[in-house]
This record gives structure tokens, C-alpha cells and sequence, in this order.
């Protein structure tokens, strides 16, 4: 597994200029054994005449309506050929260009990990760096990991073929944490990469709608891990903020 296919998936609609900056970012991988994937939700914006002049990066494209960001993930993730598969959205970027290289250089030679992870750095429209992820990925990965939030990032969450699930549509803004839970519940070696893998564009679907994806990701903690201990461990936060504060 030194030498893994990887398939990379951007989704994508109207949002062109930062479409182009995570196309660029694939297009200068020094690794080869690539598969990219883009599922665009029937922009209007010029998108599908640019990946027509770009499908020397882009291996596999489809534009039509979707049901939302992670129904356009689910057709995405059942055109996957590779051995393993990450998401970019448009404007995230690898953070540079021998990134893919490096990430396969570390993996063992004796055993197939069913999770890669790493870190994260986030970076504005400019692509100028601000700072690191303030939840950092730990050193050891288990699936009570996330109980104290989303540690890993979900451009940072590299995922065997063999263990990919669909997104949970109940979930329209936290789908991604349920399925890194999912994931990481039937997955036996989680490797830690020890690199930062992405830079990732700190305004996202997420962000925009903060309070309805806190009260998601709530749901899904109660749903994996219990929703007494979800609020124990929620009343702890808020405790140490307050003695912080004070």
C-alpha cells in the first residue's frame, strides 16, 4: 500500500473561483495515482465549461440538481475507484504540492490502516494562513474521540474504500461528523499521519449556519454516545469557560 490510489472528491455549486483553487491544488500533486472527483449541483456560474477544459486533472465529472451538499457527497462516493478517499470543498486546498507524496511516504508496509489523519490549518478567501484548527487531531484516534467535538477535520479524514458509508440526510448541515463516527466505529487502525494535510477555507457551510449545525451535532453525539453523557460533558465545557472567565 505504498503506492495507494487516492480519490479526492470536490462538491461544488456556483462557487467557481474557489472551485479553480482546489482543481490547481490537485493539478500540482507530484503524486499520480490520483482519481478526482467533481459533482457539481448544476452551477451556473461557468463551472462545467471550466472542468470540460480541465478533465486532464478531473477523472470523473457529473452536473445535475442535488438534494443538497451531502446527497451530491453520496453520488460522489459511489463513483470511488481508489483505495482511499478524502473530500475537499471548493476553495480548500492541500497544503502544497508534494503533500499526497508525503502522506503516502508514511504509511506502513505491513499493515492497510482504514482511517488516515492529520491535521488542519485554515486560511482566508486569499488563501493567506491564520492559524491552525483550534481542535487539533490527537495522537490516537478512537471513535469516543469526537465525544469532545470534532477533532479531526473532515478534509483531514482520509477513508479506506472498504469502509465508506453514505451521509445520513436527516442531518443537513452535521452530516459529516455522524459519518466520521459511523466510520471510525467499524475502522480497527486509525494511522496518524503526523502532518498537516489541508488548508482549509475558513468560511464554510458550517460556519455560516453555526447555530443550526450545534444543535445537529448535539443530536448525533446523544444518538453515538449517550445524551447523558452528552450533557455532562457539555455542562463540563461550559463550567471550564466560566471559571476561565472569571
Amino acid at each position: 500500500m505504498k503506492t495507494p490510489v487516492l480519490s479526492i472528491i470536490t462538491v461544488t455549486y456556483n462557487a467557481l473561483s474557489d472551485l479553480k483553487k482546489t482543481v490547481a491544488s490537485v493539478a500540482e500533486q507530484t503524486y499520480t495515482a490520483i482519481e478526482y472527483i467533481v459533482v457539481d449541483g448544476a452551477s451556473t456560474d461557468g463551472t462545467a465549461s471550466y472542468i470540460a477544459n480541465n478533465r486532464a486533472v478531473v477523472t470523473h465529472f457529473l452536473s445535475e440538481p442535488d438534494n443538497g451538499l451531502y446527497d451530491a457527497m453520496n453520488k460522489a462516493m459511489r463513483m470511488v475507484t481508489g483505495d482511499y478517499v478524502c473530500f475537499l470543498n471548493a476553495g480548500d486546498t492541500f497544503v502544497d504540492a508534494h503533500l499526497l507524496t508525503r502522506l503516502c511516504a508514511t504509511l506502513p508496509a505491513d499493515l492497510v490502516p482504514d482511517i488516515l489523519y492529520g491535521q488542519t490549518q485554515l486560511v482566508d478567501n486569499q488563501g493567506h494562513y491564520i492559524g491552525m484548527r483550534r481542535l487539533s487531531a490527537p495522537n490516537t484516534l478512537t471513535w469516543k474521540s469526537f465525544q469532545q467535538g470534532m477533532l479531526v477535520c473532515h478534509q483531514s479524514f482520509w477513508v479506506h474504500r472498504d469502509k465508506i458509508v453514505p451521509y445520513d440526510l436527516r442531518y443537513r448541515y452535521s452530516a459529516d461528523f455522524d459519518w466520521c463516527i459511523r466510520i471510525m466505529k467499524q475502522s480497527t487502525y486509525m494511522f496518524n499521519t503526523h502532518l498537516t494535510l489541508v488548508s482549509y477555507l475558513h468560511e464554510g457551510l458550517t460556519t455560516q449556519h453555526h447555530r443550526a449545525s450545534l444543535l445537529e451535532r448535539f443530536q448525533i453525539m446523544c444518538k453515538h454516545y449517550g445524551c447523558l453523557s452528552t450533557c455532562a460533558y457539555h455542562a463540563w465545557f461550559v463550567l471550564r469557560v466560566l471559571l476561565k472567565i472569571n
